[in-house]
């Protein structure tokens, strides 16, 4: 038989309750449903991280991502229609080519008025979130710097991206929500 404590403010036992079959049953379908709403509950925020620098030496822009991992494998699973697992994948070649063709289709850089063409390196996991690393090759150093982002805008009405870019040292960010995508960087 269940007993249910009632509590006082000063944390003492005022008096315990007899629970009949119906009122156990009530109290458990309570429970079941305050613990599934927090283990359902992902994360209050959407927001992702694309971080770009020149290299001057190299005359590259190097390209990171940082996209929340259930929140990537929930847009590739509704891109692809299956279930996608970045952090323990059964064939990583198709994994890194899924992933790249997510983000290639949602990410796209110019530097001084001109597009170019996104090559992927891999992606790590770092915590809740996947670092994605892209290069772009035979860049000179820019003047400007154009990015537009709509990484899981198509499944995150909320997401907000944040884009840091550095050219010589100088370091400018800024945000785009959803819908906005674009932004511009002057050095």
């Amino acid at each position: 038989m269940l007993f249910l404590c009632v509590l006082n403010l000063n944390g003492k036992y005022i008096h315990l309750l007899k629970t009949t079959p119906a009122v156990r049953g009530l109290f458990l379908v309570f429970a079941l449903i305050i613990v599934s709403s927090f283990y359902t509950l992902k994360h209050p925020f959407y927001i992702s991280v694309v971080d770009i620098k020149h290299d001057a030496k190299q005359q590259s822009l190097n390209i990171s991502v940082r996209l929340f991992t259930n929140d990537l494998e929930d847009a590739l699973r509704k891109t692809t229609g299956k279930a996608i697992d970045v952090l323990n994948p059964k064939n990583k070649a198709e994994t890194d080519s899924i992933v790249f063709h997510y983000i290639k289709k949602r990410l796209a850089i110019q530097s001084n008025g001109k597009l170019h063409i996104l090559h992927f390196i891999g992606y790590e996991k770092e915590e809740e979130s996947v670092w994605a690393y892209l290069e772009i090759q035979k860049v000179a150093k820019p003047k400007t710097i154009t990015v537009d982002t709509k990484l899981l805008y198509d499944f995150l009405p909320q997401q907000v991206n944040i884009v840091h870019v550095e050219i010589n040292t100088i370091k400018k960010s800024s945000k785009v929500a959803n819908p906005e995508s674009r932004v511009e960087f002057v050095f």
